[in-house]
């Protein structure tokens, strides 16, 4: 016997709604790639910034946040340690993300870790280190953990409703959406994070700095964060370069970068560098790795071992130099090739009302000060109606205060338990509420003296209530309380500087002279500004020099891969290289363009080139006016290792020549007129300052007339020159008609 069919109760498909479902199967339906990325794509970029990435005004991410409230609600603000296996898993009831993930964040919070200037979370085990790569941490089941006294600052007042609460991911229990911190957490402790086409890196500061800037803000809105807020205070301390300029910049906008440097001390002894604190950016390995990197390329020569000798003393990295070595100019070169000197880039990127937006630390401080604020105010409002409530069922005491008997002559008489509040209600003329009030109080306080104590208890009500309604409606006695928790914080939980200064003038830059090759050149320098560095035996292959139609031989110096090179422009100013940042050429080619090369000013043109290699030797500028200036070229000479340097020479009169001289030389001028003299340079005293007008050395007295030409003469053509000279300046010299072209000067 056939089965039955079981009722279908699927819609049914006539034959040609089936035809048209079976041909539209498998077909692409095509829309802008703005409207797929609008509707796949931005959901999922919004949802990794807003709830994983990036930290909100209360200073701390999603997961941060989740991992302290659960062990806050643990109980672990007051009691002992517990196993952090214990607090992983209770802390999924919040995140759903793998334990590892959770155990991970709780060790960044940890103050064994050493991540955060004011650990959350006191440890016991071992939590790795941030210095060290390698230094891995224990597994959760070794390690205990519970909250740190501070973290009282961040729950402060929570059970009164001054944050919003939030269903947690399975709708079983209750989180807060941000921390009614007492301090602006935000700033001092560094909260790093990659979202989706943007990041977020906020650098710690000093909690102590931080409140006190905080108060001054407030109190003074156009104060100085400067003043108070020195800069950036990293755990692991190192070295911090004050740049002011660079320092209100982040403070403004948010962006910026600061320096830092790892802090050392030599034993003489054992002629150790000890390494004891780094910068914040770098590890141990990472340290290590470059060094032992640089001594097998040969670029550092000094140093014979490296070790780590971090322990429980903290961190130290040892470096044996050899002898003869100075430490501080070593330590200069290290900080100049490895990690030991690092930049901490700044991107103040935080949530506000869940959008991210990048701030600088005045805007920081102002949404901190608003946001904690609307707590402050929450928590009055929730004070002030707590004791609205208890005000109200006190004043019920007072009524029934005059007629005791009556109310329990009331109570005696109902008959049925559900009629003693109605009946309360209308014997008294009070609610509900005031009657459950009167109805639940025992027979040992209806007594004349328990409710005395109530109705004292009500004028104190009244004026707290009076109270509270005052400061709700004053922003200025809410900033005050504000004002007192911060005092209070920084009392409480400041700490030293952990980061300490250097400034620019404290640096003495030291060249690496090893990491460049040292070998002789031939530099050659056109008219028109091309330069050329050439080898001998390219130079001696060469059948001639290549130069642009129009475009001469200048100047041709024998010099030295490492030799420092100083172009002196018409624009006043010299530009400083050397000659190994150019690359070898032949005589072939038409070689580098120095105005493009060194960034010259729009219209720049070099005047001559000068080489040295200890910046002994002067600058001889003669100007068209008859002045001559002797100036040292160790003025040209800087710690900064500065590229450019403005007033090289003095723009009073136009410049006739530039020469450098040794010591004394035989120079010779000649004016427009006619006229020329020679003299030696020892009657020119040298001048310290670089845009000095010089002494008069050739008088004019023709109208019109200039200083044309100048030339270094050699001992054989100043002799032959011997009637122009003049043992005395200025003098006006003498007619020269018989002194041949200048430019045959040398075939004297």
């Amino acid at each position: 016997m056939a089965k039955k069919k079981k009722d279908d109760n699927r819609p049914k498909l006539t034959p040609e709604q089936a035809n048209a479902f079976i041909a539209g199967a498998g077909q692409v339906v095509e829309e802008p790639i703005t409207l797929t990325l609008e509707k796949n794509y931005m959901p999922y970029a919004m949802s990794v910034i807003v709830s994983r990435a990036f930290p909100e005004i209360d200073g701390f991410k999603p997961s941060h946040r989740k991992l302290l409230y659960t062990m806050y609600k643990m109980g672990l603000l007051t009691g002992g340690l517990t196993k952090s296996a214990n607090i992983v898993g209770q802390t999924m009831r919040l995140n759903p993300h793998g334990d590892a993930a959770i155990y991970e964040t709780m060790v960044r919070l940890a103050r064994g870790n050493e991540t955060l200037l004011h650990p959350y979370i006191q440890s016991k085990g071992n939590f790795g280190k941030a210095y060290s790569r390698d230094m891995a941490y224990a597994a959760s089941r070794y390690t205990e953990a519970k909250l740190e006294p501070i973290c009282n600052e961040l729950f402060r007042d929570i059970d009164k409703e001054t944050v919003d609460f939030v269903p947690n991911y399975d709708n079983t229990m209750q989180e807060p959406t941000l921390f009614p911190a007492t301090f602006p957490t935000i700033l001092v402790n560094a909260n790093v994070g990659i979202g989706v086409s943007m990041a977020s890196s906020v650098c710690p500061f000093n909690l102590s700095e931080v409140c006190e800037t905080t108060i001054a803000l407030m109190k003074d809105p156009s104060h100085n964060a400067l003043d108070t807020l020195k800069g950036p205070d990293f755990p692991g301390g190192a070295s911090l370069l004050y740049d002011e300029e660079e320092l209100e910049r982040i403070y403004q906008t948010g962006r910026g970068s600061v320096k830092l440097r790892a802090k050392y001390q030599f034993d003489k002894e054992t002629r150790t560098l000890e390494i004891v604190e780094i910068p914040a950016t770098t590890t141990i390995e990472a340290i290590k790795e470059k060094i032992v990197s640089l001594v097998k390329l040969g670029k550092i020569k000094e140093i014979s071992d490296i070790r780590d000798e971090s322990d429980l003393n903290g961190l130290k990295i040892g470096i044996d130099i050899k002898k003869g070595v100075d430490p501080d100019k070593l330590m200069q070169k290290l900080y100049r090739l490895t990690p030991l000197q690092d930049s901490y880039a700044c991107n103040f990127n935080i949530l506000v009302h869940g959008y991210p937006k990048v701030m600088g630390v005045y805007d920081i401080i102002r949404e901190w000060v608003d946001f904690r604020m609307d707590c402050v105010k929450r928590r009055i409002s929730y004070d002030l109606k707590k004791k609205q409530e208890k005000l109200h069922l006190l004043k019920a005491l007072g009524k029934i205060l005059l007629d005791i008997d009556k109310a329990i002559k009331i109570i005696r008489e109902t008959e049925e338990e559900a009629e003693v509040i109605p009946n309360l209600m209308i014997g008294f003329s009070i609610d509900e509420i005031q009657a459950e009030y009167i109805a639940e109080i025992k027979l040992r306080h209806l007594n004349r003296e328990y409710i005395l104590k109530r109705l004292d208890e009500t004028k104190a009500l009244e004026a707290e209530i009076a109270e509270l309604k005052e400061i709700l409606g004053s922003d200025r006695k809410i900033k005050s309380l504000i004002i007192a928790e911060l005092k209070e914080v920084s009392k409480k939980y400041g700490q030293p500087r952990r980061t300490q200064f250097y400034y620019k003038n404290d640096v003495e830059e030291v060249e690496v002279e090893e990491d460049v090759p040292d070998y002789p050149v031939t530099l050659f320098l056109s008219a028109s500004g091309y330069f050329k560095k050439i080898t001998p035996l390219s130079l001696r292959m060469a059948s001639e020099q290549k130069y642009k139609e129009g475009d001469f031989l200048s100047q041709e110096v024998e010099a030295a891969n490492r030799t420092e090179l100083l172009f002196f422009t018409d624009k006043q100013q010299v530009y400083k290289t050397r000659a190994s940042a150019f690359e070898d050429t032949k005589a072939s080619a038409l070689g580098d363009y120095i105005p493009a090369k060194l960034g010259f000013d729009e219209g720049e043109n070099v005047s001559c080139m000068i080489t040295t290699t200890d910046y002994s030797g002067y600058m001889l500028f003669v100007f068209q006016n008859g002045k001559a200036a002797k100036v040292p070229l160790s003025a040209y000479e800087t710690k900064q290792n500065r590229k450019k340097l403005n007033n090289a020479y003095s723009a009073k009169s136009p410049l006739a020549a530039a020469f450098f001289i040794g010591t004394n030389e035989e120079i010779m001028l000649r004016s427009t007129n006619g006229r020329a003299i020679v003299f030696n340079t020892a009657l020119l005293l040298p001048k310290s300052t670089r845009d000095t007008q010089g002494v008069q050395v050739m008088t004019l007295k023709a109208k019109g007339s200039a200083v044309e030409k100048a030339f270094l003469l050699t001992a054989e053509q100043a002799e032959g020159l011997s009637k122009y000279r003049s043992k005395t300046i200025p003098v006006a010299g003498s007619f020269a008609k018989d002194i041949p072209d200048p430019d045959q000067l040398s075939m004297l």
